[in-house]
């Protein structure tokens, strides 16, 4: 009885994150410091925010860089583990909180994201809304999705980097 309510909860805690973003796809270290040295040099003055950030890899490999980091995430027991895993380390930060519904933090250099196709439209539209908001360009750098109506400023292998420019305009 004690395992199908576990594997319940389980299933709905990460099922429920899928319908608002990305499943949770464990990233492999040397990719993403590959994609860190070649797309984007991560250094003092940036803050990087993770939408979706799982585990915490890429805000633990951020903070490697002296980068201040920040992880957005749904899911109660990705947001346990995270902090467990960066319990001791200043430059991170981790809330557990919807992305979608959340204003970046007013120093925000570059996002990161592993997302899926389905919700790039709607990320374009948030990142141009922040970028507008915050009065300056925005960099991110994507896991997986494509955007398909933007071209990326650089890519490597699976990761782009992009960059949103503020608008005359509130539209995105």
């Amino acid at each position: 009885m004690f395992w199908n309510w576990l594997i319940g909860i389980l299933v709905i805690t990460f099922g429920f994150v899928v319908i608002r973003g990305a499943p949770y796809v464990p990233s492999r270290t040397k990719y993403i410091n590959r994609a860190f040295d070649k797309l984007y040099k991560l250094g003092r003055s940036d803050v990087l925010i993770d939408l979706g950030s799982g585990d915490g890899i890429v805000l633990r490999l951020a903070s490697k860089q002296k980068a201040k980091a920040i992880g957005y995430e749904m899911n109660p027991i990705l947001v346990i583990i995270s902090r467990l895993l960066s319990i001791h380390d200043r430059n991170i930060k981790i809330r557990m909180t919807d992305f979608w519904l959340t204003k970046f933090p007013d120093d925000t250099t570059i996002v990161y994201v592993f997302i899926t196709t389905n919700h790039l439209k709607k990320l374009a539209k948030k990142m141009q809304q922040e970028s507008n908001r915050l009065k300056r360009p925005l960099k991110l750098m994507t896991y997986g999705g494509v955007f398909t109506d933007i071209k990326p400023d650089d890519e490597l292998e699976a990761y782009r980097l992009y960059t949103f420019s503020p608008l005359q305009t509130d539209e995105a």
